[in-house]
């Protein structure tokens, strides 16, 4: 069981998801599938509804839409006439209704943006039999829970694994299967904050590809956990015998490339969750141990596209925020994002900022070159581990006593914000 967080209420409490896998039978498969069938011709139906409307305003220079409330008439006329889509439960089709909307806003919204096409949330496409994974979503009114078993609408009964009881009344599951046919439900639960007791200690966190995380504790720098690399050698083998039995183009692949497609799956099932693992552990621990956390507020998206890309991935800089964040609203810790421009340049001991040259100017804007690790204040002379440095100007512009951190700039000190 994982549990994980969505949004925050004005009343101290959020809505956050609890996982927990299924025990599913034959028979609940079998209903499973065909109730996936329904909803996947549904949404297929919504896509080709939104490409006509599509062409014919660029044929004719009308306005017409396509949205959720008109696809949800054509359900309900679609349901009347037809008894294959009548016999599934009309709540997990409205809620694929709900999905293909959000999705094509966001997809429309990105080109409004005018963001590179790299960077867009493309429109919404066909869903196939073969390469689509089962996922039901089900609001209140879709399923209830009798006896520790799930009760979804059309008499489908699961066994859930239970690790711990819910702390409120669930509004919406979801049902799904991953890539390697195991089954989960989702639960979206209203969750209290759980406090934990006072430290008076702060803690200032900069991210990294050599360390993931480098702050102003060194008892709690999380390095380089290099999950990757050590499945590297097992992921080279099966992408070769993948390779070696790759089908043709819309011929369905042998049961050796299905075999080998699993077990690659399997090993980037492994490495996700070490990943997730080690995030929350450390995620745990700082948490537990600082009552507020100067975090830079990093976007290592951009690093896909740099030499350091697979380091960078492998590092997992973004899944380990989100788990720190997670888990400080979770406790009630303070924790605050901190832009990260001139993080590397400024002080954190009198609050100067390096001067650079167009020519020496290098990644992230830092005047140094990445392989020099020290930085060295011309203003005060104090020279530390530029990381270190970095992590205690997060505390600085947090506006956080650093007085609790080693090394930290004394309170009261001036301080040049970046411009």
């Amino acid at each position: 069981m994982t549990q994980g967080e969505a949004n925050t209420c004005a009343c101290g409490r959020w809505s956050g998801w609890w996982l927990w896998d299924l025990r599913v039978s034959s028979a609940a498969r079998a209903s499973l599938a065909a109730e996936w069938g329904r909803c996947r011709w549904v949404w297929n139906e919504c896509v080709a509804k939104s490409r006509a409307v599509h062409l014919r305003n660029r044929a004719s220079g009308e306005r017409a839409t396509c949205g959720p409330a008109q696809l949800d008439r054509m359900l309900t006329e679609a349901r009347s006439r037809t008894p294959w889509l009548r016999e599934g439960s009309s709540v997990p089709q409205q809620q694929v209704i709900r999905d293909f909307g959000r999705s094509r806003a966001k997809a429309q919204q990105d080109m409004t943006a005018g963001l590179p096409v790299a960077r867009r949330a493309g429109m919404p496409r066909w869903k196939t039999r073969r390469e689509s994974l089962v996922t039901l979503n089900y609001t209140r009114r879709g399923f209830r829970m009798k006896d520790g078993r799930l009760h979804l609408a059309g008499g489908i009964v699961l066994n859930v694994v239970w690790s711990r009881e819910l702390p409120d009344e669930p509004s919406s599951v979801r049902v799904y299967q991953d890539s390697l046919g195991h089954w989960y439900c989702s639960f979206v639960v209203p969750a209290q904050v759980q406090p934990l007791p006072a430290t008076g200690r702060v803690l200032g966190v900069d991210w990294g590809v050599r360390e993931t995380a480098t702050t102003t504790s060194d008892a709690h720098d999380l390095p380089h956990p290099s999950h990757g690399g050590k499945a590297k050698e097992k992921l080279t083998r099966y992408d070769r015998m993948m390779a070696r039995r790759r089908p043709k183009k819309g011929t369905a692949g042998s049961r050796g490339y299905r075999a080998a497609k699993r077990l690659r799956a399997k090993v980037h099932k492994k490495v996700a969750r070490q990943r997730a693992d080690t995030g929350r552990k450390w995620a745990k621990k700082v948490v537990r141990d600082h009552d507020a956390v100067a975090v830079e507020d990093f976007r290592p998206k951009f690093l896909a596209r740099s030499t350091m890309a697979r380091k960078a991935a492998d590092a997992a800089i973004g899944a380990t925020k989100a788990a720190l964040i997670e888990m400080g609203r979770k406790h009630g810790r303070d924790i605050r994002l901190v832009h990260p421009a001139y993080t590397t340049m400024d002080c954190a001991q009198c609050g100067a900022r390096a001067k650079h040259s167009p020519t020496a100017l290098r990644a992230w804007g830092d005047p140094q070159p990445l392989g020099e690790r020290t930085h060295t204040c011309t203003a005060c002379g104090t020279t530390s581990p530029r990381d270190k440095n970095s992590a205690r100007v997060m505390l600085v512009r947090a506006g956080l006593n650093p007085a609790g951190a080693e090394g930290g700039r004394p309170p009261g000190a001036p301080l040049q914000e970046a411009a």
